[in-house]
């Protein structure tokens, strides 16, 4: 979403007027008044080179950092976060201006990231992040369509193992976990559209033994997915019938929380071998409810749950404002340079997924739990945890860790060869390994038995993938 701000001549003494659509997509003005009088006022149009931040900042007098050189957004953005923990008004307003000259949805990584951090910082500043997410959800359901979310998903599996890793993992696993059983129940959790499960049929039609029959029962947990879901499931049925694989598609939604699933919405049966399988869709459900979700796995009776979520904490520190903000500016800048290098400069689908990042930070940073949860948000969460909270959660709710063979490993460490240099899988993060903690000297029956492996960007973990057994 673009911003524009009217400011002042004279520099840090303006009126600010952001500008947000509205459901229709038209732009609504969310003012934020400083006691200077306004004499005249310009429009601030996005700049194309951060040429301009040293003589911004000189106007300004004050100088946060080198803003000339590299990771300037996130100095002026970390300063911003700041002055609205300490109430800074004069401050907030002086900072909130500088980005707005700097920011840019089409610039360099810096540009954007100040573009989608100054979004969620206004919104914090001026109480006004639930209208805001809301616009912006109701926007994103309006244009969204099968055909450009299938086309943005394989354009980002083709050129970035972020989400292939978790597929190829969780396949493996889940494979593995019910080989030779003749009926399967699938429950798959995850608003990934069924794009990991075309690779899963193709391996049970060429099984030594007799093909199983499968039901795959799909929960649908994010509104955006809700639309297309009919068609997924015709194309998914028909795969089924070409690769010879008896196939049973469910479609669950319009459920408020997980955890109200049980074995007889899902459909199970007894004579079925089950597996969970959660794709980012732990993320959504509100704190409060995660250890009631991770006790409706364990009633299931499944075989195998495989849990796949992006390495990042926004849930411990969701009372400490700025903390906050930090770890979130830490991943999405991390999220952000991937896609810089990974698509060309021009390539509209980079657009895409930096915009679809837009709600998410607005969520965290500028929404209050009980806002969402009271208007139906409540699914989309967004409170991101690490690996080892969340396998501290299913430790405590009498789950094991199940661990990845080695061909499973090996299986995914082929598929990070396939794109460019940077990528990496790890079975512990970097400084728990350097601590010496390493699982892997201790392997059981050619098993990884931590809880996880990790995909990690230059040696920094991104996504963490586990297995886990009732």
């Amino acid at each position: 979403m673009d911003i524009t701000l009217f400011t002042s001549s004279k520099g840090p003494q303006f009126s600010h007027t952001f500008f947000s659509p509205n459901n229709n997509g038209d732009h609504i003005a969310l003012d934020m008044h400083s006691n200077a009088n306004q004499q005249h006022s310009h429009t601030s149009t996005s700049r194309s080179s951060v040429d301009s931040a040293g003589g911004v900042a000189g106007c300004a007098g004050e100088p946060y950092g080198d803003t000339t050189g590299n990771k300037w957004a996130s100095k002026l953005l970390k300063e911003c976060a700041r002055a609205i923990s300490d109430k800074d008004s004069s401050k907030i307003h002086h900072l909130l201006w500088m980005l707005n000259e700097l920011a840019s949805p089409y610039g360099d990584c810096d540009q954007k990231l100040a573009s989608y951090f100054l979004q969620a910082l206004f919104c914090k500043a001026t109480e006004s992040g639930q209208r805001c997410y809301k616009t912006l959800t109701s926007v994103a359901e309006k244009s969204h369509s099968f055909d450009s979310a299938r086309k943005l998903i394989l354009k980002f599996q083709e050129v970035s193992p972020w989400t292939t890793f978790g597929h190829v993992a969780s396949n493996g696993a889940i494979l593995e976990a019910l080989e030779g059983e003749t009926k399967l129940h699938i429950i798959d959790i995850s608003n990934t559209l069924c794009t990991q499960w075309p690779t899963l049929l193709e391996a049970l039609a060429t099984r030594n033994d007799e093909t199983p029959h499968l039901k795959l029962t799909v929960v649908v947990t994010a509104s955006l997915v809700r639309s297309v879901m009919k068609e997924i499931g015709q194309r998914m049925e028909k795969f089924a019938r070409l690769m010879g694989v008896p196939f049973e598609f469910n479609v669950i939604s319009g459920i408020n929380h997980i955890g109200e699933l049980t074995k007889e919405t899902l459909g199970v049966k007894d004579d079925e071998s089950i597996a969970v399988n959660c794709i980012g869709a732990m993320r959504r459900v509100t704190i409060e409810e995660r250890e009631r979700v991770i006790q409706m796995f364990y009633s299931l009776g499944a075989k195998i749950v495989t849990i796949v979520e992006e390495e990042a904490d926004f849930t411990s520190t969701r009372y400490d404002f700025v903390k906050c903000f930090e770890e979130c500016l830490r991943f999405y800048t991390l999220y952000f340079e991937m896609l810089e290098e990974s698509f060309t400069a021009t390539s509209n689908e980079r657009l895409m997924l930096e915009r679809e990042c837009s709600r998410s930070i607005v969520r965290v940073l500028a929404c209050e739990e009980d806002e969402i949860s009271a208007n139906n948000y409540g699914e989309e969460c967004e409170r991101r945890e690490r690996g080892r909270q969340w396998s501290d959660k299913f430790k405590a709710n009498n789950f094991s860790p199940s661990g990845f063979s080695d061909d499973v490993v090996d299986d995914v460490k082929a598929l990070l060869k396939r794109y460019k240099a940077g990528w990496a899988l790890e079975t512990l993060p970097q400084e728990q390994q350097q601590g010496g903690d390493n699982i892997n000297n201790n392997n059981n029956n050619n098993h990884h038995e931590n809880a996880g492996i990790y995909l990690t960007w230059k040696e920094e973990p991104v996504v963490w993938a586990s297995a886990w057994k009732p």
